[in-house]
């Protein structure tokens, strides 16, 4: 149960919460810049694929090597992103950008590169320091 809420709860919730921005209109009114809307899809989209490749590697029912788990998290991820696109091409004053959704896949694939980069600097450290 501990491992549910510690790793899975922040996913789910997370998820909720890009739905539930998708649902209501557009921040067109913040202070902006070019492409503005992609940086924060790429954004987004990093957290959430590092946040989907850290509960994958937690998980004790899955047996798959690191990389189809990385593979696994990003294509969770992106596919998340094509799925918020079609959901907001339902909702007024929002529309599908497929500029959006390549965001969200390069995105996705640096957060869980990001993640994996650092787990796997965290396990080096800890094997150097079990050898000592």
């Amino acid at each position: 149960m501990k491992k549910t809420i510690f790793y899975r709860l922040p996913v789910i919730a997370y998820c909720a919460l890009i739905f539930w921005q998708s649902s209501s209109a557009s921040l067109d009114t913040l202070p902006t810049f070019a492409h503005a809307d992609k940086v924060m899809h790429f954004c987004g989209y990093a957290l959430l694929g590092a946040l989907v490749a850290r509960m994958l590697v937690n998980e004790t029912l899955l047996t798959l090597s690191l990389r189809n788990l990385i593979l696994a998290a990003v294509i969770f991820s992106t596919l998340y992103g094509v799925g918020d696109e079609f959901h907001q091409s339902f909702v007024g004053e929002r529309s599908a950008d497929i500029l959006d959704v390549v965001a969200d896949g390069v995105g996705s694939v640096v957060g869980v590169g990001f993640y994996a980069g650092v787990r796997h600097s965290r396990n080096l450290r800890q094997e150097t320091r079990n050898k000592v």
